[in-house]
């Protein structure tokens, strides 16, 4: 959905209130059961375990990927 196609009663909200609205629609969606994964997406999952799992590393922090991230932009 393109942010024109919103009604403009939405995209009239204050950004405190845009913002607000979203995680009240993100909280009805993480309340629900997700939906199934593809057999792709399992493949791909059991993929990366298992790469994992052979390399052994513990992998990156969290704190180290946000400040990458952070970092890039």
């Amino acid at each position: 959905m393109q942010a024109e196609s919103l009604p403009e009663d939405i995209r009239s909200l204050s950004v405190a209130d845009r913002i607000a609205l979203v995680t009240a629609i993100w909280d009805t969606i993480a309340g629900e059961s997700p939906p199934p994964l593809t057999d792709e997406q399992r493949r791909e999952i059991d993929h990366r375990l298992a790469a994992k799992q052979l390399d052994g590393s513990p992998g990156e922090t969290w704190r180290d990927v946000r400040a990458r991230l952070l970092d890039q932009r």
